[in-house]
């Protein structure tokens, strides 16, 4: 064996491996994590990390695990192989490698802390996702979004061009191969139509005072009323109006000296806070729908 022969052999030892997640629910029965776990070994994987939930309530299963695997062309080779086991018991299943970014719209109005929010996070890496533009129907944040460089889309939205609206939005979503919609205080409400089609894949965020303050300024609403709690929502869109599966909540507590100005900014920050942990745990295939409910797996 020649010196180079033995050096290129010892640096294809030290390559790290393939990471990849595998998500799964299914009807819970006995032998479930022992088939993935099983299946994993003798694919010639390893587990690094796996959590697993039953709701006890729904009688369903959840998995989440994250595994290595030697094999570079493994993604497709373990999809076949292990439609067998998803069948055997009726798994909705996902496979995806771990280090890839998941590719993002952000979609905003008038309101641009949020925004501005996620794309410092996404910046920096602290968020693991890929924005692939940005969406509004005003022209308040291109100079932001440009300063990023970010392709804006300035799409208006009238009632009578709601329908050419979110056509021109789907186009985005297949050209660019976006999997998630982020509304980054998109002040626009959704048709059924487009939520059915993107169903768990739009995340919306709001205050958590409705619906108990509904309409315009919640903020000053809450202040009439002495709140003492500011809260926020970050939760998947459905067709009922904020009314679907949520993935995180914020919370802070105020004192009767805020102004409702105090109480605007506070609500802010709970709400950039709220939204960027939804997003990151999206992204790291971490949160499973359980019909109206989320698992979201730490």
């Amino acid at each position: 064996m020649t010196p180079s022969t033995t050096a290129s052999r010892d640096e294809r030892d030290q390559e790290p491996a393939e990471q990849y997640l595998l998500t799964l629910s299914c009807p819970d029965r006995p032998g479930i994590v022992h088939a993935v776990a099983s299946y994993l070994f003798m694919t010639g994987c390893n587990i690094e990390d796996s959590q697993q939930f039953k709701d006890r309530d729904t009688g369903l299963f959840f998995m989440r695990v994250h595994f290595s695997a030697e094999d570079a062309t493994a993604p497709a080779k373990l999809r076949a192989s292990f439609a067998a086991i998803g069948d055997s018991f009726r798994m909705d299943w996902q496979l995806h490698p771990a280090d890839r970014r998941m590719r993002v719209v952000l979609m905003v109005s008038r309101f641009g802390h949020c925004l501005n929010d996620l794309l410092f996070r996404t910046r920096i890496g602290a968020l693991p996702v890929e924005i692939a533009a940005v969406v509004s129907n005003h022209t308040d944040f291109a100079e932001l979004v440009a300063s990023y460089n970010l392709p804006f889309h300035h799409i208006p939205v009238t009632s009578g061009t709601k329908a050419e609206a979110e056509a021109r939005l789907l186009e985005i979503v297949e050209e660019e191969n976006i999997e998630l919609v982020v509304l980054a205080r998109y002040m626009q409400v959704l048709s059924d139509d487009l939520c059915k089609r993107l169903n768990g894949r739009i995340i919306n965020i709001h205050h958590s005072f409705l619906p108990s303050f509904k309409g315009a300024k919640p903020y000053h609403q809450a202040h009439a009323r002495g709140v003492k709690l500011i809260g926020a929502t970050a939760h998947y869109v459905t067709a009922e109006l904020d009314e679907g599966p949520i993935i995180e909540q914020e919370v802070e507590r105020v004192g009767h000296d805020l102004s409702p100005e105090q109480l605007v900014a506070v609500g802010r920050d709970v709400e950039c806070q709220a939204l960027a942990r939804a997003v990151k745990w999206h992204s790291e295939r971490r949160v499973l729908l359980n019909g109206h409910r989320t698992v979201v797996f730490s």
